[in-house]
């Protein structure tokens, strides 16, 4: 007689993942500290960032957090950003106009929470970065979304902004590479030199 497979829930549950499920199996014993978002139920899990990203996430948090907290607004680092029960991503750094109420919103934040989504460009995930990721929050209506992206080599960094325009997409109203300055007035006073962002 065979022996019954283990169940697997990262195989067997395959395109019926829901934050619920989530709860109850991640992340994995052997997982200890991946990152796992979730698209229309399939999960996609990354890699830890480079050091230069991780690096720079934490520049930027610490650039962009008073003027927030000025404006009302509060700085997170990465969050299970929600869109529905099947779908949610982390961005790097997540700005929030409203501070989630109870321990499941804090655990699973509402987008509706949210006023700009931070993206690091990834090697392993420059698809979901450039395209999805933006796109679903567009969708969503965030009202922006920032990208940076490191090339640590050539020790280059680029900044864009992106605004929903009266549709639900994004188009383009601020961009700075190293060297120049990156100033917008929305969603709150931001004014750095990219190159702050490198090690």
């Amino acid at each position: 007689m065979a022996m019954p497979q283990r169940f697997d829930p990262l195989h067997d549950l395959d395109g019926q993942w829901t934050t619920t499920l989530a709860d109850r199996h991640l992340p994995p014993r052997d997982l200890p500290h991946a990152r796992f978002e979730c698209l229309d139920g399939r999960l996609v899990m990354t890699p830890a960032e480079a050091g230069a990203n991780s690096f720079g996430e934490a520049r930027l948090i610490r650039i962009l957090g008073p003027a927030a907290e000025v404006g009302g607004l509060y700085v997170y680092g990465p969050v299970n950003l929600t869109f529905d029960p099947r779908t949610w991503i982390q961005p790097d750094i997540t700005v929030l106009h409203t501070v989630p109420k109870t321990d499941d919103e804090d655990r699973w934040v509402p987008v509706r929470y949210c006023t700009m989504a931070v993206e690091f460009v990834s090697p392993a995930s420059r698809h979901q970065d450039h395209l999805h990721k933006p796109r679903r929050c567009a969708e969503a209506g965030v009202p922006y979304f920032l990208r940076v992206e490191i090339v640590r080599r050539l020790r280059q960094v680029s900044v864009q902004l992106l605004a929903l325009d009266d549709g639900s997409t994004y188009r383009k109203v601020v961009e700075a590479r190293g060297g120049q300055r990156f100033r917008s007035e929305l969603p709150f006073p931001i004014d750095f030199d990219p190159v702050e962002l490198l090690p």
